[in-house]
Parts: C-alpha cells; sequence; structure tokens
C-alpha cells in the first residue's frame, strides 16, 4: 500500500485526506487500513507517535460512510485522548456526511451528553467510565453498534477499566469487527482479544513495541535530590522550544509550576484534579506556545499529541516502566527529532534498573546517554562557568548535544 488512492474509499473520505494532507500512510497505517476495510479484526500494535489513530479511523470513517445504519464506539483511557480522537475523526468525515456524533467522557456537561445522544449518533467516542454510566441510565444504546475500537487498551488495563469494558461489550451485538489497538502487546491484552474477538484476528506490528522512537535523543544525568530542581533549571535554560516535564503526583505539578512561573518561565501544570475546562485551558495555551513547559503527571504520558514538543524531562521516574516509552514518546513525533533527559538521584536507580532491562535486557544500566559517564549537577556548574541561573536564554556555553541512543 503506497498510498490511499487505491483503496477504493469514499469520495467524501479521499476528500478530506486530501485537506488533511495525509499522502503517504505510515507503515501502521499501511499494515491494518486493508485487512480492516475487509472486514477483518485487528490487534495492532506501534511505537506512539505513528499514526495509530489513522489506522482504525480511516476503515471506521469508511464503513460508517458505506452502511447507513451502522454505528462505531471508540474507547480510549484518558479524557484528552478521546478529544483528540473525536477531532480528527470529524475531520475525517468532513462536514457534509450527516452523521452525527457524541463525546462521553467525564467533567463534560451531562445535559450537554444527553443532547449529542438525543440525536442519534453514528460515532461515539468516550472513556469507560462515563459510557458505562449512559448505558446504566438508558441515554445510549449499543444494540447497532458493529464498530469497535480499544484504543490504549494496555492503559485501560492498568488504569482499571477491564470490568467496564466487559460490561460495554456485553451491550454491543456480538457480530461486530474488532479493533484493538496498543503501544504494547503483553498477555492480558493477548486474552483479552480472544474474548472480544469472534475470529483470529489479523495481527499488525510495526517495529519493536519496547523501544522508544529512533529520533528521540535519550540523556541520563544522575544528581543528589537536593540538586535535582538545579540541574532541572539549567536543562530549562540551555533547551529551546517546547518542553514537558514530568513529575509524580497532582500536588508535585502544581507546586513545580508555580516555582518554575516565579522564576519567569512560562509553566503550566496538567494533572487528574483538573476539571475538563481547565485541561483543555491548560492544553490549549500549550499548543499555541502561550506556555512553553508543561508539568504533568502520566496522565499525559499517552494520547497528547503536539507536534511542537522538543524535549521531555523526566524530573520523577515513572511507576511503571512502560511509561517511560510513552512519556518519551510525546516527542520526536511525525518523524521529528527529540530529545529526552532523565534526572536520575540515589532514590530512582530501582526504578531506572526497571526502564533499562525493558528497553535493553541483559545489559547494565548506566549514566550519560543511556551508556556515557554520568554527569552530576555540580559538573554542571563547573562546565557553564559557574553562571548564575535566571530566566530567558542561557548565556554560557551550550553543553554538546548528547550521543543517540
Amino acid at each position: 500500500m503506497q498510498n490511499f488512492e487505491t483503496l477504493g474509499l469514499p469520495g467524501e473520505l479521499m476528500g478530506a485526506l486530501r485537506y488533511m494532507k495525509f499522502e503517504t500512510p505510515t507503515p501502521i497505517q499501511a499494515a491494518a487500513i486493508p485487512p480492516a476495510l475487509e472486514g477483518k479484526d485487528i490487534l495492532g500494535s506501534a511505537q506512539t507517535g505513528t499514526g495509530k489513530t489513522g489506522a482504525f479511523g480511516i476503515p471506521l470513517i469508511a464503513k460508517l460512510l458505506n452502511n447507513p445504519r451502522g454505528t462505531a464506539l471508540v474507547m480510549t483511557p484518558t479524557r484528552e485522548l478521546a478529544v483528540q480522537v473525536m477531532k480528527m475523526l470529524e475531520q475525517l468525515l468532513g462536514s457534509g456526511s450527516g452523521i452525527h456524533t457524541a463525546l462521553l467522557i467525564g467533567g463534560e456537561s451531562m445535559p450537554k451528553q444527553f443532547t449529542q445522544l438525543r440525536a442519534r449518533p453514528r460515532l461515539v467516542v468516550g472513556t469507560p467510565g462515563r459510557i458505562n454510566d449512559h448505558l446504566t441510565r438508558g441515554t445510549l444504546k449499543l444494540n447497532e453498534a458493529n464498530f469497535l475500537v480499544l484504543d490504549e487498551t494496555d492503559r485501560m488495563l492498568d488504569m482499571g477499566f477491564g470490568i467496564q469494558i466487559d460490561k460495554i461489550v456485553k451491550h454491543m451485538p456480538a457480530e461486530r469487527q474488532t479493533l484493538m489497538f496498543s503501544a504494547t502487546l503483553p498477555p492480558n491484552i493477548i486474552t483479552m482479544s480472544k474474548k472480544y474477538m469472534a475470529s483470529e484476528p489479523v495481527r499488525v506490528s510495526v517495529g519493536d513495541n519496547n523501544t522508544p522512537i529512533a529520533k528521540i535523543t535519550q540523556e541520563v544525568i544522575q544528581v543528589t535530590e537536593s540538586d535535582k530542581y538545579g540541574q532541572l533549571l539549567v536543562q530549562l535554560q540551555q533547551r529551546e522550544g517546547s518542553i514537558i516535564v514530568f513529575v509524580q503526583t497532582k500536588h508535585g505539578a502544581d507546586k513545580m509550576a508555580k516555582k518554575l512561573s516565579a522564576v519567569s518561565h512560562k509553566a503550566d501544570a496538567i494533572h487528574g484534579n483538573l476539571n475538563q475546562r481547565q485541561r483543555d485551558r491548560v492544553i490549549a495555551d500549550f499548543r499555541s506556545k502561550k506556555s512553553r513547559i508543561l508539568v504533568a503527571t502520566d496522565i499525559a504520558a499517552r494520547g497528547l499529541d503536539i507536534p511542537h514538543i522538543e524535549h521531555v524531562i523526566n524530573y520523577d521516574l515513572p511507576q511503571c516502566p512502560e511509561d517511560y516509552i510513552h512519556r518519551i514518546g510525546r516527542t520526536g513525533r511525525a518523524g521529528k527529532e527529540g530529545a529526552a533527559v532523565n534526572l536520575i538521584s540515589a532514590r530512582d536507580n530501582g526504578k531506572w534498573k526497571a526502564v533499562c532491562r525493558l528497553l535493553n535486557p541483559g545489559v547494565k544500566p548506566e549514566g550519560g546517554s543511556m551508556n556515557d559517564k554520568p554527569r552530576s549537577y555540580a559538573n554542571a556548574k563547573k562546565k557553564y562557568g559557574g553562571r548564575k541561573i535566571r530566566s530567558g536564554k542561557f548565556s554560557g556555553n551550550r553543553r554538546a548535544q548528547p550521543k543517540a541512543a
């Protein structure tokens, strides 16, 4: 599959693809779309940022346009991902399709969702909790939903949505097409696929899913806990462009954003305690570059698709090593280069070893650019001539770019 022209897609969909400048399919799209258009179940995995939404979205929209009765349901683990998926699917639908949609996520107005559901939507995107809520209320009917997509399935299971997904699927016809996409395919995902898919699915896997995108440069800086914040300021000064700083807790995200703002950095925080309007505002400001730094918990590790993110800084390492891959996948998207920096203190050693075992089984973890000598904050200060850290562009000598991982 070299292009979309050969797939026999509906004219409205081809027009939308041209308008969106979708010209050459990504590897996951080239592998998944043809069998999905044939009605086959798909179990797909690929690195984050490789076009999975298009891989299920294009056959989904084609089926809705070709079948005047069918309904499609897409489930995602987070509100942010649901919003982004819906935005892309509505672009693929175009303005003249006449197909109604409903976005069912927590934090949004229930009356607004009731209105969407009364319009008999044929495309429903949402999170398991809110979808179940509407099923319980009787405001959502899935008896004609013959197309099911589970996006970021591994994350949904990590977040404890397994039982809710089971309840939702029971409301759907047994004869349906099911597409499951995930960044990784652990045994529990394989077991889940056998339960939800009537036939043997087509397995689609692009690349090594435990390997971060090749164009992301990874660097390790070993610090003491007391020096970690100072090293973060050094990194923020020497790096240009948009940055995500990952921390462990919601309180820590708010506290860090306030500290950075106090020293004239344009920073904001995103985490699970924000309501949907607050999240939308934070993401909109970051997307439009009103804020340069987004301090985030793992709520932003998946689904946040902002192409201009140039750097990811792990101030705190994730609890789950697999989430490291998703965190750094916020940069280096759509073929662009990106950088990931990990600030490792003594108490992070156990987590870092777990990450290294995942990325490089059998290789002993070391510092630096995954295998260079570690650098301390003291060495960084010495290298920069002991200059005081201040807001604005760093005025000292820039450090050489770290070697690729």
